[in-house]
Parts: structure tokens; C-alpha cells; sequence
């Protein structure tokens, strides 16, 4: 554990739920708030959500922002999706879909953190631009980019992206 990790856990700890604002994150050792993505990012989150909940076999499990904590690196991160064996092992995968507020960190503190905290596989999907990149291990050296419209392989599982929309897209009506 990281010297400062139980002081800034307790600082998160002590965050309140705030409108508009996602739940604290810990890296680099500070506490991180962020402002919530909105409703295009959250629905791109729901569309790959079901993608995935209908690819797994049980007793993996797709969970939206799930709390993954790894004291002794010092981290806790809340990504978009994960798929976990069980509630508190190691997740398999991560889903994280750039927010319009703060791409950088996506593309490079959780690359990093992710690695870090051994989870094998990362695809980062960034609505702004319509690609994205499917991080794999080791410490993830593989990277395969992708573009909306293409079906994606992510370990066991494969993605459509033909159903995403750019952030500049606008709605479809029924």
C-alpha cells in the first residue's frame, strides 16, 4: 500500500454525491472528480453493455462503473463497464467510453492504471471521433484500432460497433 493510500480512500470516502459530478477516483496520489459525461456517453455505455451481457456465460457478469480498487498501487478507479468472474475478482476487461470533459485521461492515466492493476484487456471507444483502440496484455503492448462500423474481436467476446454514434451524430428517431 502506497503511504498516502488510507488518508486519500478516507478523503474519497467522505466526497458526497453531487449532481453532475461522478464519483471520485484515486490515482496519482490525489483524489480525482470528474465531471458526469451526459446522456450520449451514458447511452453509448448501454449499448455496448448489452453487447457484452448477451456475449458472457454466466458466473461472468457485466457491471456498470464498478469500484476497482488496488491499494497497494495506490488506485481506484471506477471504469464505465467490467466484466468480472465474480464480484471481487480481477475484472477480464474494462470498457472505458471517452468523455467529451476529459479524453486524455482515458488514453493515458487509465492505460497506465489499467495495465498496471493487471487487467488483461481495455477497449477505450471514443464517440468523439468514431474510433477507438482495444488495449491487450502484455501491460498492453497490443493495441488494434478500430473505427464505428467495424466488429471488433475483445478476448472471447466480439463487439458491433455499427450500433455506436459519434457524440456529433444526431438522434434516430423509431
Amino acid at each position: 500500500m502506497t503511504d498516502d493510500s488510507p488518508a486519500l480512500r478516507a478523503i474519497a470516502d467522505l466526497v458526497p454525491a453531487v449532481p453532475d459530478v461522478r464519483a471520485p477516483e484515486i490515482a496519482d496520489g490525489m483524489v480525482h472528480l470528474a465531471l458526469a459525461p451526459g446522456p450520449q456517453h451514458d447511452a453509448t455505455v448501454e449499448l455496448i453493455r448489452r453487447q457484452l451481457a448477451a456475449r458472457i456465460e454466466s458466473p461472468e457478469r457485466v457491471y456498470s462503473d464498478p469500484l476497482l480498487e488496488a491499494p497497494l498501487l495506490g488506485l481506484l478507479r471506477r471504469p464505465d463497464l467490467a466484466v468480472l468472474p465474480a464480484p471481487a475478482a480481477r475484472p477480464l476487461l474494462v470498457v472505458e467510453v471517452v468523455s467529451p470533459h476529459s479524453p486524455e485521461t482515458d488514453y493515458h492515466a487509465k492505460v497506465r492504471d489499467y495495465a498496471a492493476m493487471g487487467i488483461p484487456l481495455y477497449p477505450l471507444v471514443d464517440p468523439r471521433l468514431g474510433t477507438g483502440i482495444v488495449h491487450s496484455e502484455p501491460d498492453y503492448a497490443g493495441r488494434r484500432n478500430f473505427a464505428f462500423g467495424d466488429v471488433i474481436t475483445v478476448g472471447p467476446w466480439t463487439l458491433d460497433t455499427g450500433v455506436l454514434r459519434t457524440y456529433s451524430d444526431e438522434p434516430r428517431t423509431a
